[in-house]
């Protein structure tokens, strides 16, 4: 437990998908004074994101799919580019990445290699973030993916140069940040 924080009360604001909750507690400010502050959290659990990569075609994979939050803010279609990603349920980060990465995407990908941890939108939502990375080759293609009709997922799968997906950032065509995060480290670490 922290020294600097009292936790008074929690309450259940929405269980409909994930959990709401508002948390009132106490937090000992730098003057050593103790302050109470009320705030909202909310908890989805953690997740994993992959970025597919081929060094000799300098392609990616990515997802197009209806992303309704950003519908609501102005997003005219609704649809996001992204990367592969997944909450991870009761799986390890590992299992579930390459379990979202086959869903997804189609391709059964061997050798996936973390490459850091982040937390996406610390202000209100409780989920940490592994990012991973894998080389793909078109013999890994498994099945068209697409994601998982019982989970209502429609997905649209894209290979993109990672010159074109870098351009689109700068178009604003891809505005997702765990998308925006890995596509800079390939560029960054010469992955393409």
């Amino acid at each position: 437990m922290s020294n600097t924080i009292r936790i008074q009360q929690t309450e259940i604001l929405s269980d409909n998908w994930y959990i709401l909750r508002k948390i009132t507690y106490d937090y000992l400010n730098k003057k050593g004074n103790w302050e109470t502050h009320s705030r909202e959290a909310y908890d989805r659990g953690n997740g994993a994101t992959i970025l597919l990569y081929n060094k000799e075609a300098k392609t990616v994979i990515l997802t197009r799919q209806f992303r309704l939050p950003t519908f609501v803010n102005g997003n005219e279609s609704g649809m996001l580019i992204e990367a592969c990603a997944g909450l991870l349920d009761k799986d390890n980060a590992e299992d579930c990445i390459r379990r979202e990465t086959e869903e997804e995407t189609g391709y059964k990908v061997s050798d996936v290699r973390k490459i850091f941890e982040a937390y996406m939108s610390p202000g209100s939502v409780t989920e940490l973030l592994y990012f991973f990375v894998a080389a793909y080759t078109k013999d890994m293609k498994v099945n068209d993916g697409g994601g998982l009709a019982h989970e209502q997922e429609d997905i649209e799968v894209l290979e993109l140069t990672l010159d074109k997906a870098m351009e689109m950032i700068q178009t604003g065509e891809i505005k997702d940040g765990k998308t925006i995060m890995l596509l800079q480290y390939a560029k960054l670490n010469g992955l393409v």
